[in-house]
């Protein structure tokens, strides 16, 4: 810094302030870029630690996690390895969690991942031993998939919102077995449930869950390991199908006004 003096008109003194200007080379600015691009993380790093002791290791993208690594949180204990893009999970990737009695990772979730959502096909463990496999939408079960419940109960079918809804087939430990329509978790529209031991059949109509209207028959009841004592009997109506059509017609509005934008299930046959 170089000072000077300066005179005015009025013969008062004024001290200027100048400072030097001093001529860079080209290696020193050269040398600069090459410091600045340094300091942005791009490409394959060492790990890397948060201030809430977060570590991450892996590839990065214009200072955000990008291409493949691996994240542990501190707090909760939980991993995940897989792909990112522009710094959330995207791709494919495992989750695992650290069981704090045995200190020791458990996978919860493998499988496709987008914008750090679950979504596409993958693989779910859940604390009770059930397991799903299928679709994933925005962290959601969906489309399609299988569960596989801790009482030993099976179901296969088509999902929406994390909920079993459209065509599926809930199979009982028991083994019996329920196929048809669902809606938002529960049975509702046609459907038909086999009692494999008693040897019966009922087709009918479901809301809810419970069978509103229906026809129950013998099926296969000679191979059933606990059939009823006698066959179901024949009944005479005059017109059977009539009497089914007007009941389920009433069930049809219930559904129709619960479910108003998705009456399409109810109705198929």
């Amino acid at each position: 810094m170089i000072a000077c003096l300066a005179f005015t008109s009025r013969g008062s003194t004024k001290v200027l302030l100048v400072m030097p200007y001093i001529k860079t080379s080209q290696t020193d600015r050269l040398l600069k870029t090459l410091l600045d691009a340094k300091s942005q993380k791009c490409g394959l790093r060492c790990t890397v630690f948060s201030v809430d002791g977060n570590e991450y290791t892996g590839e990065w993208l214009n200072n955000k996690k990008h291409g493949k690594g691996t994240q542990v949180w501190k707090k909760s204990g939980a991993t995940y390895t897989g792909e990112w893009k522009f710094g959330k999970r995207d791709g494919y990737g495992a989750l695992s969690v650290l069981l704090p009695e045995t200190k020791e990772y458990e996978k919860k979730y493998c499988g496709g991942w987008e914008k750090g959502k679950k979504h596409g096909f993958g693989k779910q463990f859940y604390k009770n031993s059930a397991v799903y496999e299928g679709g994933w939408s925005e962290g959601q079960r969906s489309v399609w998939g299988r569960m596989c419940y801790q009482s030993g109960d099976v179901y296969e079918g088509e999902w929406m919102t994390d909920k079993t809804h459209g065509q599926g087939t809930l199979r009982f430990a028991n083994g019996n077995w329920y196929e048809g329509a669902w809606r938002e978790g529960k049975r509702n529209g046609n459907g038909k449930f086999y009692y494999s031991d008693k040897g019966q059949i009922l087709e009918g109509f479901w809301v809810d869950g419970v069978a509103k209207c229906g026809t129950l028959s013998d099926f296969e009841r000679n191979e059933a390991p606990t059939p009823t004592k006698y066959p179901i009997p024949q009944l005479q109506l005059m017109d059977m199908k009539l009497v089914l059509s007007e009941a389920k017609s009433a069930y049809l509005e219930t559904i129709s006004s619960k479910f108003p934008l998705r009456d399409k299930l109810a109705r198929k046959k």
